[in-house]
């Protein structure tokens, strides 16, 4: 039953995608919608496409994994949107761009800026997609057993088709769509929880005590090799095999089962807070490095800058009919994720009580649609998780969508210009290349690797766009240069963090969330090389169209 609601949301996003077949004819259409969307549809739909596995699974997760500190992950997503509507909101839209390196051309006169920005929203759009598609693979396979792939194939069939056949059109009535259904379908299963688990649970979630012991027999699957410290000796079964583990350091291997008998001390994860411990409970992000001051500030530095940044954000702003109407629907935005990311609390504290094994699974992406199956092993529980289940699957197809979207204009509009017929074409293509790089990727972190995407997006087109909307000195080299070294100063930081696996501490937090760095860098580049150069002719006259109101 829980697989198959996932099907009236694919049916849904396809029907209704379907109404923008109609309207399209031409590129303006595809990628802009023609500029016609009205501030509350729109708002709808930027929101939409924004909450995405990241926030209607991941941030739970996160709470989970790392601790009540994870909630600055919400913060930050929702003041990138306040930045947005006082910085950018108004003057992109003013520009008559279809895109971010549109914008990038037309503001500073260069072709091969407007292709080096195409491939960085590849960059981004490819950090964010592969996660959407692999989350919705998890999900399937935790509710109902089908093969990780099935999700994932689902997830880009019906992306794909959806974009291809009605473009923005299309892609703005499913996400506002999509949007609704998420906040329902996330709201009522968060009321059913709070009232279903009884006051003796709410008061342990507000008030958590550590996690010490195992309440059950308990299995876990890890997804990755995990570095274990036990505390006191224990017999487990490891893929059936009993296997003592003496007070100390074990590594569980990556694919491996593991069942902890009841009453068994809960093992530590380096670099994770055991749910309920004191360093879980404090109000910051700490992740094992031992610095969460700086943890958080790098944090929120990623997510509100990143915001301003990403592609398929931006290009929404770019279908208002004007820059008023930009600016309002950034401002209803703000209230409308607002309300949405209230119950993410909800989840997480829930989890870190009901579901704390997850923890050492590193599956805490899933602890959502677990909870109500936890809480209620009978029909209502099942129905429960039917709902979560439909709503996580809208997140990963709305978000979806809009990324896709912007990967299909970077490639037939900026880099390859071509065709509507072109951009149909590569919006199928592109979904197929994303399909084959989620289908390996199952391990991976989602909350983690999309937090990735706003530290690139913010290192990079943040800067050139805060600057050359707002300083007239700009240049195309000093924009080249700068995104550059915020290209390398984050991808290839935390790229390096991969490869190297320092232990925790300040090196591992600087190499996994740059952000804190690489912005102020790609700043202060684009200034300290723009200021070598001459503005590009008409740059006086290009300030004046980004901040004169349309009437003037």
């Amino acid at each position: 039953m829980t697989a198959l609601a996932v099907v009236p949301v694919v049916l849904a996003t396809l029907l209704i995608g379907a109404r923008g077949v109609a309207a399209l004819r031409s590129t303006s259409d595809f990628l802009v919608a023609s500029r016609r969307v009205s501030p509350t549809l729109n708002a709808a739909a930027v929101s939409g496409e924004y909450l995405s596995a990241a926030s209607f699974l991941g941030i739970a997760g996160l709470v989970v994994k790392n601790g009540v500190g994870a909630l600055w992950y919400p913060v930050g997503f929702t003041a990138g949107y306040l930045l947005m509507l006082v910085l950018v909101a108004a003057p992109m839209r003013r520009t008559g761009a279809l895109t971010v390196p549109d914008f990038a051309e037309a503001r500073l006169g260069s072709a091969g800026l407007r292709r080096f920005s195409a491939v960085v929203v590849l960059v981004i759009a490819g950090l964010y997609l592969v996660p959407q598609f692999t989350a919705a693979g998890q999900v399937l396979t935790l509710v109902s057993g089908v093969p990780h792939w099935v999700g994932i194939v689902v997830a880009g069939a019906a992306v794909s088709v959806t974009l291809a056949l009605g473009g923005m059109r299309a892609a703005t009535y499913v996400q506002a769509f999509q949007f609704v259904l998420k906040l329902l379908l996330f709201i009522v299963p968060a009321i059913w929880l709070v009232v279903a688990v009884g006051a003796g649970t709410r008061a342990e979630a507000l008030r958590p005590a550590q996690y010490a012991a195992f309440p059950r027999p308990t299995e876990v699957t890890f997804r990755l090799d995990t570095r274990l410290q036990v505390r006191e000796p224990v017999t487990v079964l490891a893929n059936g095999v009993p296997v003592r583990l003496e007070p100390g350091e074990h590594v569980a291997p990556g694919d491996a089962t593991w069942v902890f008998p009841e009453g068994a001390a809960v093992p530590e994860i380096a670099g994770a807070a055991l749910p309920g411990s004191a360093t879980w409970q404090q109000p910051l992000l700490d992740g094992g490095n031992g610095h969460p001051l700086l943890a958080t500030w790098s944090l929120l530095v990623a997510t509100a800058l990143g915001t301003m940044g990403l592609p398929h954000v931006i290009v929404r702003f770019h279908t208002s009919p004007d820059g008023r109407a930009a600016r309002r629907t950034a401002a209803i935005t703000v209230g409308l994720l607002g309300s949405f990311y209230v119950f993410t609390v909800v989840y997480g504290l829930l989890g870190g009580v009901l579901l704390p094994e997850l923890y050492l699974s590193g599956a805490t992406d899933t602890a959502v649609v677990a909870l109500p199956s936890r809480v209620d092993g009978g029909t209502t529980g099942a129905v429960f998780t039917a709902l979560l289940t439909a709503g996580a699957f809208a997140a990963f197809l709305a978000t979806s969508l809009g990324l896709l979207l912007a990967l299909a204009g970077a490639l037939a509009h900026d880099l390859l210009p071509g065709s509507l017929r072109r951009l149909r074409l590569t919006a199928l293509l592109a979904a197929g290349v994303i399909v084959l790089l989620a289908l390996p990727a199952v391990r991976i972190d989602v909350g983690a690797v999309v937090t990735s995407a706003f530290a690139v997006a913010a290192s990079t087109f943040c800067p050139m766009l805060v600057l050359g909307i707002w300083w007239r000195g700009l240049t195309a080299r000093g924009a080249f240069v700068g995104m550059a070294v915020g290209l390398a100063s984050s991808a290839g930081v935390m790229a390096l963090g991969l490869l190297a696996r320092p232990d925790p501490g300040l090196v591992a937090l600087l190499l996994g969330q740059p952000a804190l760095f690489s912005v102020p860098l790609a700043f202060l580049t684009m200034i300290a090389v723009s200021r070598r150069d001459r503005p590009p002719p008409g740059a006086e006259a290009a300030m004046l169209r980004l901040h004169l109101d349309e009437r003037t």
